[in-house]
């Protein structure tokens, strides 16, 4: 039903946590299935210096927010906007079909934790 590579980062997630004071956060949920997580950025110069979740919800959310994190560490803000849900399922090899609403979450919450920290870069200015 799943792919290896959705095995792996649902049983060895990357970058799960939260960051002190970040930069931007970004929540969604499904009330659907009832997933919900949060992404955390660093930025450092509209570089993605560290990016950490949390995810409620199934093996698929998990994976999707582990993938989502490495796609976008280390790259710009514009690089990360372009992110899209299909490119997360297509980097963990494909989803079941009744599971592509997670790779959904992944992308929304990251575009929310950029859409948040642009907010407060407008603040500041």
């Amino acid at each position: 039903m799943y792919t290896e590579k959705v095995m792996d980062h649902f049983t060895n997630p990357r970058n799960v946590g939260e960051i002190e004071n970040p930069d931007g956060v970004g929540e969604v949920g499904n009330a659907k299935c009832g997933d919900i997580m949060r992404i955390y950025l660093d930025v450092e110069g509209d570089v993605i210096k560290d990016v950490k979740f949390k995810t409620f919800g199934c093996g698929a959310a998990v994976a999707t927010s582990s993938m989502v994190t490495e796609m976008v560490k280390g790259k710009t803000i514009e690089e990360a906007l372009v992110i899209s849900n299909a490119a997360v399922a297509e980097a963990l090899g494909g989803l079941p079909p009744a599971k592509m609403h997670c790779s959904n979450l992944a992308a929304d919450a990251l575009h929310a934790a950029i859409k948040d920290y642009r907010e407060k870069q407008e603040k500041k200015e």
